[in-house]
This record gives C-alpha cells, sequence and structure tokens, in this order.
C-alpha cells in the first residue's frame, strides 16, 4: 500500500455495506425518503429523529426493503404496547408487519417487544431495527449487552431513538458498538481522555483536536434530525404549537431535627430520594387533583407517577382515572394504552418506564401533562413529555411540573443533561450539514535555512524524499507515541493512529527512506521507551515491546542492531505524574501480582552496512574517562529535566505537554557517532531537542516538524544554540 492511500484509509469513517433501493413507499416525505436510502446504503445505521418526524413508517420501509433485497424477514423490537401501533401504520402507509408469534418463513417483516428477545431464535433475521435504542445508553447494562451479543452477525441494523446520548457524548459508543462500527471502549481510547476533579473524579470527555472527527464519524455511520430543514428539506407542516411549562411548588416541613439540623437540604441525594418523596407523598398527590378535578371535563391528562404508592392515592382522588402498572398483563398495559390514544378515558396514570418511548399520544383531545415527582432523568423527562408534545399536535400542551423545595438539585440536574443533549445535538446537525472533505490537503510549507541548519514544516515521511542519497551521516529522534489526538488532529500526524498496530504501520514508510539518505557505515540513533496496555482498555496489564519491535522493523529494510543503551528513570516521579496503579506502594498491599519495576529508556543505534573499518572514521578526542562513563550499559546519571525550553510549544488544545529529549544522551551521541560538519538529521524534531545539540557540536541540522508550533520553538531553540555555540565544551 502506498502511503497517500494508507493516510485515506486512516479517516475515521465507516464502511458502507448495504445497498442501493430502486424505489420507495411513496408515502414516504421527500426528507424521510432521503433517510430512508440513506440507511439502506450504509447498511447497518442509527436513526437519532425527534419524536413526530415518522421514524415509524422510515423504519417500516427500511425493513420491508431489506427483507425483499435478501429474500429474509426483518425483525423490529420495540418497547411494550408499540408494537400494536406500528402494525397499524404499516396498514396505513400499505405496508405489512405483523407481531411475531413462533417461528417464521421467507420474507417479511415481524414487531416484538424487548422482553421477548430471549425467546426468539435471532439467527433467521436478516435485518434489525431497534425501535427506540436508547435502551443501549447504558454502558454495563445486562440487556444492551444481551442485544448486541444476539445480533452480531446480523447483516442489515437500524437503530432508532430520540435520545441517543441524553447524558454524554460517551454514550454514543454503545450504539456504534451495536452496529458493528467500532467497540465502546475503542471509541473511549480513540476520541475521549479522562478529566480527574475533585468533585466528579475521573470523568471522560472528549479530547479537544477531535471534537470535529468524533462528530463527523458519527455523521459517518448516524443521521440527527430535529426537524426537515436540519438536512435540507422544507419545514412546511412541522411547526409545534406552544408549550406551556407551568410549575406547582408544593410547601413542606423544612425542619429536620431528626437529623440534628434546623432546616433541611434544598439538595436531595440520589439516596434519600424515595424517602423525601414518601414524606411528600400527600401534599404532591393533592395538588395533582386538584389540577386535574378543577379543570374542564374535556380536558385530557397524562400523569406520570414514580411509585405505586402514588398511583394509588392518586386513584382514590380522582376516581375516573386509569392506571398501568408494572404488574399488569401485557395485553392489558396495551390496551388501556391504546385506548388512552384513542380517547377512550380522559386521565391515564402511569410511570415513565412503562410507556415514556414509542407511544403517540399527540391526537388526544384537549393535552395536559402532570409529572407528580421529578427524578434525575433528563431522558425520561424529556421522553414523557414528547409522548403529547410532537409533530402532528396541533393543540398548546400544558405540563404540570409538582416540584418541592428540598429537590432544588433535581430539578438542575435535569437542566444541565438538557443543554448537554441540545449541544451535542446541535453539534451533529451542524457536522451533517458541513460537507467534509476528506481530501488529504497539502500542509503549508515553511522552512528556515541558514549554514547552520535547515528546518521544514510538514510530514516527514514525505519531505524526507527531497534529501539525496547517503547525505546524512547521523539520525536522532524520538518518535511520537501512538494516542489519537492528543497533541494534533492531523491524519499524517505519527501519534494520531487508533492502535498499535497502525501505528507500526505508519511507522513503517520512512525507514527504507531512513536507510537510502544513511551513508554507509553510519548510524540512526532512536529514544524509546516500552509501551504498555492499560487494565481499563486492554483488559489487562502486559508490557508491549516495543524496542524489539522497532529492532527487528529496522532489521527488516537492512539496518543492523549495532548498539543499546538503557537509561534509569525514576519510579517514584513517575507514579506520581502517571498515577500508575502497578508503581504504587498502596497496591502492594492488596495485590502485589498487579506490581511492576518502573520503565527505562532506551537508545537504540542502528547501522547501514556490515563494515564500518575502510570508510572515513569517527573521532572527537573522547578522553578516557569520560568513556568509560559512555561504555557503561546503564546511564545513570541522565537528568530529566535537562531539556529544551518546550512548554511554549503546547496549543491550547493539547491534551499533554511534549516530553522533550533530555540533551545529555543527544551529545553523547553525537560524541561517539559524528565528526564536526557532519550532517545530522532529526524526522520528528518537536521543541528542536536535537537541532538544537546538531548545531551546537558543530553539525549541520536537517529537521522536520509537522505541528506548527512545534516547529517554532524548534527553530527558536536552534538560533539559541547557535547564539551559544562559542561557549560549549565538548568534554
Amino acid at each position: 500500500m502506498d502511503y497517500p492511500l494508507f493516510l485515506e484509509n486512516k479517516q475515521k469513517q465507516h464502511v458502507k455495506t448495504g445497498f442501493t433501493p430502486e424505489t420507495l413507499n411513496h408515502n414516504l416525505k421527500p426528507f424521510q425518503s432521503y433517510v430512508v436510502k440513506r440507511a439502506l446504503e450504509t447498511g447497518c445505521f442509527a436513526l437519532f429523529s425527534d419524536t413526530g418526524t415518522g421514524k415509524t413508517i422510515m423504519q417500516l420501509e427500511w425493513a420491508n426493503q431489506v427483507s425483499q433485497y435478501t429474500n429474509k424477514p426483518v425483525l423490529i423490537l420495540a418497547p411494550l404496547a408499540v408494537g400494536g401501533q406500528t402494525i397499524r401504520e404499516a396498514k396505513k402507509f400499505d405496508l405489512h408487519c405483523e407481531r411475531l408469534k413462533s417461528e417464521v418463513f421467507g420474507f417479511g417483516v415481524y414487531v416484538t417487544n424487548y422482553e421477548q428477545i430471549n425467546n426468539i431464535d435471532c439467527t433467521q433475521f436478516s435485518g434489525i431495527v431497534l425501535d427506540e435504542s436508547s435502551i443501549l445508553k447504558n454502558y454495563n447494562g445486562a440487556t444492551k449487552q444481551l442485544i448486541i451479543d444476539r445480533f452480531q452477525n446480523t447483516p442489515f441494523k437500524l437503530a432508532c431513538t430520540a435520545t441517543p446520548s441524553p447524558n454524554d457524548d460517551l454514550e454514543l459508543g454503545n450504539h456504534a458498538e451495536f452496529l458493528n462500527v467500532m467497540s465502546s471502549q475503542d471509541m473511549r481510547a480513540v476520541f475521549f481522555t479522562t478529566e480527574k476533579s475533585r468533585k466528579d473524579g475521573n470523568k471522560y470527555r472528549l479530547k479537544k483536536h477531535g471534537i470535529s472527527e468524533f462528530f463527523s464519524w458519527v455523521n459517518s455511520w448516524a443521521l440527527m434530525i430535529s426537524k426537515p430543514s436540519d438536512i435540507g428539506f422544507d419545514d412546511e407542516g412541522y411547526d409545534l404549537p406552544a408549550l406551556n411549562m407551568i410549575e406547582r411548588s408544593v410547601s413542606v416541613e423544612m425542619t429536620d431535627f431528626e437529623n440534628g439540623q434546623l432546616f433541611k437540604n434544598t439538595n436531595v441525594s440520589a439516596t434519600i430520594f424515595n424517602r423525601e418523596l414518601n414524606n411528600t407523598l400527600t401534599e404532591r398527590m393533592s395538588e395533582v387533583a386538584n389540577i386535574v378535578n378543577n379543570e374542564k371535563s374535556n380536558e385530557t391528562f397524562l400523569i406520570w407517577i414514580n411509585r405505586d404508592s402514588e398511583g394509588e392515592a392518586l386513584r382514590k382522588l380522582i376516581p375516573e382515572a386509569i392506571e398501568v402498572k408494572g404488574s399488569d398483563k401485557p395485553e392489558v398495559k396495551e390496551s388501556r394504552l391504546l385506548g388512552f390514544a384513542n380517547n377512550e378515558f380522559r386521565v391515564l396514570i402511569t410511570k415513565k418506564k412503562i410507556a415514556q418511548y414509542g407511544l403517540n399520544f399527540q391526537y388526544v383531545k384537549n393535552p395536559n401533562m402532570i409529572f407528580a415527582s421529578l427524578d434525575f432523568s433528563f431522558e425520561g423527562t424529556y421522553q414523557a413529555i414528547r409522548r403529547m408534545y410532537r409533530f402532528g399536535q396541533s393543540n398548546i400542551v400544558n405540563v404540570y411540573l409538582i416540584t418541592i423545595a428540598t429537590m432544588e438539585n433535581v430539578k438542575k440536574s435535569i437542566q444541565e443533561k438538557e443543554t448537554n443533549f441540545l449541544r451535542m445535538r446541535n453539534q451533529m446537525i451542524n457536522q451533517m450539514n458541513t460537507k467534509k472533505d476528506y481530501t488529504i490537503l497539502p500542509i503549508e510549507r515553511k522552512e528556515e535555512e541558514n549554514e547552520h541548519f535547515h528546518a521544514v514544516k510538514g510530514d516527514s515521511t514525505e519531505l524526507i524524499k527531497e534529501i539525496p542519497d547517503g547525505k546524512v551521516d547521523f539520525t536522532f529522534f524520538s518518535p511520537p507515541f501512538s494516542n489519537m489526538y492528543v497533541f494534533s488532529n492531523d491524519i499524517q500526524d505519527l501519534s494520531n493512529c487508533t492502535n498499535y498496530d497502525d501505528f507500526m504501520k505508519h511507522f513503517e514508510f520512512i525507514i527504507p527512506e531512513l536507510f537510502r539518505v544513511t551513508a554507509d557505515g553510519r548510524m540512526v540513533a532512536m529514544h524509546i521507551m516500552q509501551t504498555t496496555t492499560l487494565k481499563g482498555g486492554d483488559g489487562f496489564y502486559s508490557i508491549v515491546d516495543f524496542r524489539g519491535d522497532v529492532i527487528r522493523l529496522f532489521q527488516k529494510y537492512g539496518f543492523h542492531f549495532h548498539a543499546e543503551i538503557t537509561i534509569r528513570k525514576d519510579p517514584q516521579m513517575a507514579a506520581i505524574r502517571t498515577k500508575n496503579h502497578q508503581l504504587m506502594h498502596g497496591t502492594t498491599k492488596k495485590n502485589s501480582l498487579i506490581n511492576r519495576p518502573g520503565l527505562a529508556d532506551y537508545i537504540i543505534v542502528m547501522r547501514k552496512g556490515k563494515q564500518v573499518d575502510e570508510l572515513r572514521p569517527v573521532n572527537r578526542g573522547i578522553p578516557f574517562d569520560v568513556w568509560c562513563d559512555y561504555a557503561e550499559p546503564v546511564w545513570m546519571d541522565v537528568q530529566e529535566g535537562d531539556t529544551v525550553k518546550y512548554r511554549k510549544a503546547r496549543d491550547e488544545k493539547d491534551e499533554k505537554h511534549i516530553t522533550a529529549t533530555q540533551l545529555e544522551p543527544i551529545k553523547r551521541l553525537l560524541m561517539m557517532y559524528t565528526n564536526e560538519g557532519d550532517t545530522c538529521y532529526t524526522p520528528y524534531s518537536g521543541s528542536g531537542s536535537e537541532l538544537s545539540q546538531f548545531v551546537k557540536y558543530g553539525c549541520y541540522g536537517i529537521a522536520h516538524e509537522l505541528k506548527d508550533s512545534y516547529y517554532k520553538q524548534s527553530v527558536s531553540n536552534a538560533k539559541i544554540a547557535i547564539e551559544s555555540k562559542g561557549q560549549t565544551k565538548l568534554f
């Protein structure tokens, strides 16, 4: 594979595995046809479409097309009571869908509820639709994992929900994993980093350099729509009426003598949430009954409760109310929920976990909704409101929130989650409306050349081709380690690799060029360290033999393994800096099987050619006592803080400080393997450690660096070295 093609393949884009339909259902609106076509062409797709935009007809048509294309059945998994609604919608749009009862034969579209997944032979279906796929949002949920596992090999998949990630972007990983795009674990490793705070502990957030790339990647396998104009279509017929949010604050006892406090805390914790609901039951339910009983008899009410005791109290206060409980038989639940949708009675009491998903109540008369109590779930609240307040609703919807002073933080939590959800939705929509050009654009070339050095800003894998054969007498560098979007979002950045294997493939492109430009018998030296797996990311602790892999890779292209030096590193400093559990003394008190010693740095020296005797010798006049230090296999005296200035090279979006290579090892290698006036090269100049030392010790330096801020710092440090050149002592 050539280098440009390799870079193309590094782009984080999902590969399409679907087909293009010949015709689509004539009942689809133009924007719906576009969505269905794109989902079919992608093969495995997520549709994050707001309530009322027609997800039901879109998923029915998608399922119908897949079934005809594969001549096999397609299954729709839906929340309870939504199955019957889906079957009725299919008839309305000249589509066929039936309830799954037992084995199926031939093509066709079938629907059942999530509770039946253990009773289904999932291998018989060529396609699966998850209606309200936000069920996947629980990262460690058993149901989530069961769905992913059971449909792992299903070729066509469609996940549909209005709230794919109500709490944070990380939840999108479960959709990616279900669709066979990328595992949640890999998504975290590529696009996210942990942020430590005393308040929240370790919390994942998007890497600053990776925000645009993340949403672009999501856009390759998903589509988010709040209204047709989000994807360039007319919004006619998609205007919503007013939504009246009416807060009714209930007075409660605020003293808390039992717990030794004069006043109750206005921020209830999750652990005492239910106790507070129980303590305020009478006041809250009385307020709900007053609202319902004092309104006109033609007003319809949907009352959301959290506890069985609330339903029991409300049925006594509102005798005409019908309740749907978790203990009801499935057919009873479905009958009552659909009865309410058909205006057969005016007051329905139920819990969000029973009816917040999928049901269409926008056609009930004079709609009102009451939250008898709030909880910490924004998604549940959003979805519950959207049962009535959705496209197709022509009446004003009144939403009553029964609040109490001791639960101020519950309301605040919902508001914060709503802000996060709207931010993510807007970012995704904006990204989708911005057509990204995936062509690798040429990097703006910058260069500075004088009698001491030639520094160029650009991709060293390409720039090295400008160096003549055998021009370089000595090369020294420290390769950037694989860690996506830590220092840049440039796909040409060697560090921007998803995994270790991709890093080694990218690194390999420059090695034959290094062999070409190196003079016979001369050296290429690298400052490296071993890398490790991570318990959180890889599932186990292990050292990855980067040192050995690099040696073998250079040998593959003709280099000889000439020398190796170990550089001691302080394990205490490493433990403090990295918080690595394997280095912590506390870990020895729990399970010292986890512990390991600290990792050293290594200088690996590779030589071009077998013979050095007949070539121009190198002699810097190294004194005997100095050589005794150089000849040690382990250099114990290298100071970790002995570096060039580098902190100014850090950009605002950088996730980590660049760590400059210590200067002493570079000096020692220059004394051993170069003559004054030799040409030295570094392909990854960073902040200029190598280039400054090349100049300082009388060599001509060639330096390449991709990142602009590092390039500037490298040139600056090289100029400082020129000024101090006359003061330099070799030994």
